[in-house]
């Protein structure tokens, strides 16, 4: 079955727009964790505008010995810099089960493309082999249109995750049939030459169940400003639990 991984950047947003330590993204984690999520997902940025690397160990120390899974997402080439050690560093420290590589750049204020290889691919690979060296699943961030996903495989990465912006945007607008057929092609490709699918970015409980109906071999869900945002109104235990039913639907 898919797996759920929460996105907890947004409760540490909400914190640090005031300081100190509420709420508590070790307790919200926690909470996703009892309600049915299969892992964590962090993304932690060099400016430090949400997580930071105090808040990965942190649930580094929460989920060991769980059967959950941590999730780190961020760019590999961004240089450390005061208070962010970097990312393989990061990963190094907190040995999460899943690196997910990400070309964000440090003005985005989310995720939006994913990796060009043509470009990143031999800058990507040693990286790939230092972070498997960790223990770490390594994942790479890809748009829907890619014509990259073999070289996924052959520069050594285990999975992809599709990036689901423009799905999303298209569900939205009403018509998302071609961005579907779009995912379900590379989640094909991707599988063919012994990749594991995962898709993430604003996913939510109206298009999740459309999106894993038509789109094969997805493995893992990574969905974090949606749910945050839904659970202000019905409550984050509640919230996961929905999560987790639309999830069971779609193998009933």
């Amino acid at each position: 079955m898919t797996v759920l991984s929460v996105n907890v950047n947004k409760i540490a947003v909400l914190r640090n727009s005031r300081g100190g330590d509420m709420p508590s993204v070790a307790q919200a984690a926690r909470t996703c964790l009892q309600a049915g999520a299969g892992g964590i997902t962090v993304h932690p940025r060099p400016d430090q505008r949400h997580i930071r690397p105090a808040d990965v160990m942190e649930l580094a120390e929460l989920l060991q010995g769980k059967p959950q899974e941590f999730n780190i997402e961020g760019n590999p080439f961004a240089p450390a810099r005061e208070g962010y050690p970097g990312f393989v560093a990061l990963c190094a420290a907190a040995r999460p089960e899943q690196a997910t590589l990400v070309p964000d750049g440090d003005g985005q204020i989310t995720s939006d493309h994913g990796f060009d290889l043509k470009r990143d691919g031999e800058r990507l690979r040693p990286l790939i082999r230092e972070l498997k060296a960790l223990g770490c699943r390594v994942s790479l961030f890809m748009d829907d249109d890619s014509q990259d996903i073999e070289r996924v495989a052959e520069i050594g990465a285990d999975r992809i995750e599709i990036y689901t912006g423009p799905f999303a945007h298209d569900f939205e607008a009403g018509d998302a049939h071609a961005v579907m057929d779009r995912c379900a092609d590379i989640a094909r490709r991707a599988h063919a030459v012994g990749l594991a699918v995962n898709a993430g970015h604003d996913l939510s409980q109206s298009n999740l169940l459309a999106f894993l109906r038509h789109v094969p071999h997805v493995a893992e869900v990574s969905i974090g400003h949606a749910l945050i945002g839904e659970a202000l109104y019905a409550g984050l235990d509640t919230t996961v639990r929905r999560y987790m039913d639309i999830i069971g639907a779609v193998h009933q």
